[in-house]
């Protein structure tokens, strides 16, 4: 997403961008199917060592775009939680310890996409938000199926368009 965000924003001059995407879930009280809207998004990618800051960057969404998704879920009756995600770039990780230790700094899922997405909106003053659907629970090892995923993150997708609907206020 870091390719495409940048082409986006910088040479087609979009202002918003929402991702929608699957994730899994490091806590408990997460299960298959859950909405999460990514506050922030930590990262295990060195994808902000080209913007050469002299420490270290934390990537958040539009507070505008949030709050837009944030009345969409309730309005239509959508079960969200809000709150920091993990945007990793390893998808099976070796270390057995890696999930744990994001679990007890409260992270709420990992994904792949919303800290490069947070990154580049905020390097060219564009919105962004990451709206993602708990396809997997790391910690109980729990999961959707492939058909499951194909047919049932509807009300993810649905939030995502409200939102994108309401985001015209923003331009």
């Amino acid at each position: 997403i870091g390719i495409y965000s940048y082409e986006l924003y910088s040479v087609y001059g979009v202002e918003n961008i929402i991702r929608i995407g699957s994730a899994g879930a490091m806590q408990d009280d997460l299960n298959v199917m859950d909405i999460v809207i990514g506050m922030g998004a930590c990262t295990d990618s060195d994808f902000v060592r080209q913007y050469n800051l002299p420490g270290h960057y934390a990537p958040i969404a539009d507070y505008g775009l949030m709050k837009r998704a944030i009345d969409a879920a309730e309005a239509q009756g959508t079960k969200y939680v809000v709150g920091n995600v993990l945007s990793s770039d390893i998808f099976y990780n070796a270390d057995p310890t890696v999930n744990q230790k994001w679990r007890d700094m409260g992270v709420l899922c990992v994904e792949m996409e919303a800290a490069a997405l947070y990154m580049n909106a905020a390097r060219y003053g564009k919105r962004a938000l990451a709206i993602c659907t708990i396809s997997d629970n790391l910690i109980e090892h729990t999961g959707c199926t492939a058909e499951e995923r194909q047919n049932s993150f509807t009300q993810m997708m649905e939030v995502a368009l409200e939102t994108a609907v309401a985001a015209e206020e923003l331009a």
